[in-house]
């Protein structure tokens, strides 16, 4: 009698075929509406990343600011955000903003761009990024001023 109550335990552990595939089948449709929903939303996120990065208060947008505010005048280059400037006078106020260069790239590993005095912006900086193709000046440019796009 316990024989056959054990060996009906062991039968009855395992999935079935039909069990195994209904969940495959399960997961398979799952997948056909959820996949297509994420494609292409990587690029999205990182222009959405590289917005706030140079946006009004973004984290090189602040740390530009900061320069200013400690130094009294814009940076010549957004390089002096984590070195210190060469400059005695500057050097003496400078607080480094930035721990790691690597800060100063955007998501497609293209350097910001940036200048002080903005051509764009009259009474700030001019900060943007090269966007996906890495050409200055074209329609994907991510900046920090009002466009047509925009």
């Amino acid at each position: 009698m316990f024989a056959k109550r054990n060996q009906a335990r062991r039968v009855r552990r395992a999935f079935t075929l039909l069990e195994i595939l209904l969940v495959v089948g399960l997961l398979a449709l799952l997948a056909a509406f959820v996949v297509p929903s994420l494609v292409g939303q990587a690029g999205k996120a990182k222009i959405d990343l590289a917005r706030a990065a140079i946006g009004p208060n973004g984290t090189i947008s602040r740390e530009v600011d900061m320069y200013k505010f400690n130094c009294g005048s814009w940076p010549e280059e957004l390089k002096y955000l984590y070195e210190k400037p060469q400059d005695d006078t500057l050097a003496k106020k400078w607080i480094q903003g930035i721990k790691d260069p690597g800060g100063l790239k955007d998501p497609w590993d293209h350097d910001y761009q940036y200048r002080a005095p903005g051509e764009k912006n009259k009474d700030g900086i001019d900060l943007w990024s090269l966007g996906p193709d890495g050409l200055d000046g074209t329609e994907d440019d991510i900046v920090n001023w009002e466009t047509d796009r925009d």
